[in-house]
């Protein structure tokens, strides 16, 4: 049974590609999530991308503590071939047409294969929009927040791990050096953290270079023989093979949709590896930029609670010892039972305290 509140599909009138957006929920507030461009090998794989992301995302503002609740927008590209720049701004243009149809209930933001700009765009046709250009008004390009947001929780899994949110001389993997990835591995490098870095483009390697950090190929990193794995590039990365190739303490990075299936969490924990739900760790930008731009909270609030990611997943770490589940669970968990607190926007408001009625 489709659990999602409004799931909207159709073709785009000056692209033809098939638009999706998935509502997974409004319980705590107006869904919001990214917009991805992707190449898949049939439309019903984006559909199938909308409606997993989107839940994530609830559940992303739900441990996070927001009032806002999940959704995902996806452009379903053809497996093969480029668009050029005219049918691109098309299927943004169509993008924002049926975010608009939708009258708040979703705003979105950028995702894979969209950037601020391509938000201004769609900021010309609905104001529903987040993270435009900050010489717009918008918080402008979400990858730093998102960087530090996993650094935090990197952070908070050390001082579970070794008694220290301190990664100097900790072994860490970044695979992928994408715009969060990379702002990732030089935040880390500045920590003092000894670095082993991948990318499916070779020419990032520059990137590792930089940073004296080793380069292997992607699958090598990810089963190195390191204090932890950071998985920031796409999804699907753990599978039930690499689950069991992995010679890590802890898996912990900013991709989202880590897990190919969710049993690959009950593998992890049963091998003793630690891994937080990456809808946790990832959720740096979209809680700055949701914080600023929909919410109107001051930068200094916003960047306390990027900050607090920290706090977060030591909480999910701390209830998951004590309870003897795994922090996929807890995490599972603390998001139900904020859904669940959350009052129903269909209940008759309650008199004030001390108010009566004739």
């Amino acid at each position: 049974m489709l659990e999602h509140e409004r799931v909207v599909i159709h073709t785009g009138r000056r692209s033809r590609l098939p638009v999706i957006v998935a509502v997974h929920s409004t319980a705590l507030g107006p869904a919001a999530g990214g917009l991805r461009l992707w190449h898949y090998p049939d439309w019903r794989d984006g559909l199938t991308d909308a409606l997993r992301l989107s839940a994530a995302m609830t559940a992303k503002f739900a441990v996070a503590g927001l009032p806002s609740g999940g959704g995902k927008a996806v452009v379903a590209l053809p497996e093969r071939g480029e668009l050029d720049d005219a049918r691109r701004r098309d299927a943004l243009r169509d993008a924002a047409d049926a975010i608009a149809l939708l009258d708040g209930v979703y705003a979105t933001g950028p995702d894979v294969g969209t950037s601020s700009e391509d938000m201004a765009l769609i900021g010309e046709t609905t104001p529903h929009v987040f993270c435009r250009p900050t010489a717009l008004g918008g918080s402008g390009d979400s990858s730093p927040h998102t960087a530090q947001g996993a650094l935090a929780a990197l952070r908070a899994v050390s001082r579970r791990l070794y008694g220290t949110a301190c990664l100097d001389g900790r072994r860490l993997a970044v695979v992928g050096l994408g715009r969060v990835g990379a702002r990732l591995a030089r935040l880390l490098a500045a920590e003092g953290a000894a670095l082993t870095v991948t990318d499916v483009d070779p020419d990032k390697r520059r990137i590792g270079d930089e940073l004296g950090a080793v380069w292997r190929s992607p699958d090598e990193t990810l089963t190195a023989d390191v204090d932890i794995v950071v998985p920031a590039a796409l999804g699907s990365v753990l599978t039930r093979r690499t689950a069991a190739d992995l010679r890590c303490r802890a898996v912990v990075g900013p991709a989202n949709n880590q897990l190919a299936t969710p049993d690959v969490a009950d593998l992890l924990h049963q091998r003793g590896i630690l891994w937080v739900p990456d809808y946790v760790a990832s959720a740096g930008g979209v809680v700055n930029a949701v914080s600023t731009e929909l919410h109107r909270a001051s930068a200094d609030e916003a960047r306390a609670r990027v900050r607090a990611i920290e706090e977060t997943v030591g909480e999910v770490l701390d209830t998951a010892r004590r309870h003897g589940r795994t922090p996929a669970q807890a995490a599972s968990e603390l998001a139900r039972r904020r859904l669940h607190a959350a009052p129903d926007p269909a209940a008759p408001p309650t008199a004030s305290p001390g108010v009566g009625t004739r």
